[in-house]
């Protein structure tokens, strides 16, 4: 194993076989024949998969829904084994796999947070001794009496997380933790992922969000039916991904599917590319951190591969759940047509009115022909922006609207009659 790799994978193939069932499901055909059954059937889950993960290094894994992805970090945290190939782990493992496992239902927060502390390696003692922190980490102390079983999925999974990030483990394996919490925990995992990045921690994080793969991830790899479809660039991965999806949307059925198909090829060599895009600081360079208020400069570069009809160019600001705060379309309009010939190029310039709350926040930038990007699959996305909105401001919320409140003090009359009417109206 290189000593520069946390992780090895080489030629893991894992299968599992369905349960074999009663040739016949009459009454008649059992009593006829009460030993015949069906063969069992195999199917494999990962087929030939191979990559390796550098120390310290945060590395996505992304895919449909039954890809794999799931069953392949189970079998780095040693949950299952590979029935061919081969895994190598350097350094002590934290994982966080499913909501609950490793839990006790039956025992209060205390005794768990011991379990799992001893179980991921720290003595009874450090545990213990962690405990504390732990718990106002995860945001429980008014619940720590309780059993778990009374938790909340958003409780246990705040536990689990808080249980993790506070061993001493080199290598971490994250299961969608992302996918569970308000926007309060979201920022904490945020600053705790950046931090453990910082210390030099290798994080393998398996995630259905293209945004939360963008922010973090120094590479990522997509598994698609079982193998690797691709492994590399997180924006070049996020496309693929983006690209599989809408596949899997015009092979299916419904009004959906037959929009994806229509626009199937353009989705999947799109004639327009976004070259590159940025935010433009105050000094003319490129910024990733923008103090409140401050307006968000956006620039992007667009390539026309082919004569494109009426194109159109998108860019959201998303949260970090990958939730749209903002969208905004324009239309380029010529002069005598509205075709943009290919071989073409365009700067585009954006001055986006900043009234987002101190946090970390996605820019999304497309460009698409004219009514492509009605597919609700995000499946145009080319480039993405990560940005930090930073300033003082305590207040909730994401997003600073201009408001007005007024206060007005009612007399005893005024306050009889909108009781009377209230009542008439009850």
């Amino acid at each position: 194993m290189a000593a520069e790799n946390a992780i090895e994978v080489r030629d893991v193939w894992k299968g599992f076989q369905a349960p074999a069932q009663r040739a016949g499901t009459s009454l008649w055909a059992q009593l006829r024949h009460p030993r015949r059954v069906a063969p069992p059937r195999r199917f494999d889950v990962l087929r030939d998969v191979s990559f390796e993960v550098g120390r310290g290094e945060f590395f996505g894994i992304v895919g449909r829904n039954g890809s794999g992805k799931s069953t392949l970090l189970k079998l780095l945290a040693s949950v299952y084994g590979a029935d061919r190939g081969r895994i190598r782990i350097a350094g002590r493992l934290a994982p966080f796999l499913e909501l609950g496992v490793g839990f006790n239902p039956q025992l209060p927060a205390y005794d768990n947070v011991v379990l799992n502390g001893v179980m991921m390696g720290l003595s009874p003692d450090e545990a213990r001794a962690r405990y504390e922190s732990i718990v106002d980490f995860a945001e429980l102390g008014e619940h720590t009496d309780l059993q778990l079983k009374n938790y909340s999925s958003g409780m246990k999974v705040r536990l689990g997380f808080a249980v993790m990030t506070h061993v001493d483990a080199d290598i971490l394996l994250i299961d969608e933790v992302l996918a569970v919490g308000d926007a309060a925990f979201q920022e904490k995992c945020d600053v705790v992922f950046r931090q453990m990045h910082a210390e030099g921690r290798t994080i393998v994080l398996v995630t259905h969000s293209m945004p939360t793969v963008n922010s973090y991830c120094d590479r990522a790899m997509l598994i698609h039916d079982g193998s690797i479809d691709a492994l590399g660039e997180p924006e070049e991965v996020a496309a693929r991904y983006m690209e599989v999806n809408i596949r899997a949307l015009s092979a299916g059925a419904g009004p959906g599917a037959a929009y994806a198909e229509r626009f199937a090829d353009v989705l999947a060599d799109p004639p327009i590319r976004v070259e590159d895009c940025w935010l433009e600081g105050a000094e003319a360079d490129r910024a990733a951190i923008v103090a409140e208020g401050e307006p968000l400069d956006l620039h992007a570069v667009l390539a026309f591969d082919r004569d494109v009809a009426e194109p159109e160019f998108r860019f959201t600001v998303d949260d970090p759940q990958g939730e749209s705060l903002f969208v905004s379309h324009s239309r380029l309009d010529l002069e005598g047509g509205a075709t943009v010939r290919a071989g073409d190029r365009y700067r585009i310039r954006a001055r986006i009115e900043n009234r987002f709350a101190p946090g970390r926040y996605t820019v999304v930038c497309s460009a698409t022909q004219r009514g492509v990007d009605e597919v609700r699959d995000p499946a145009a996305r080319l480039k993405t922006i990560a940005v930090r909105v930073i300033g003082d401001s305590d207040a909730d919320g994401l997003v600073r609207l201009q408001h007005d409140v007024t206060w007005e003090r009612e007399g005893k009359a005024e306050v009889e009659a909108t009781e009377a009417d209230q009542a008439v109206k009850a």
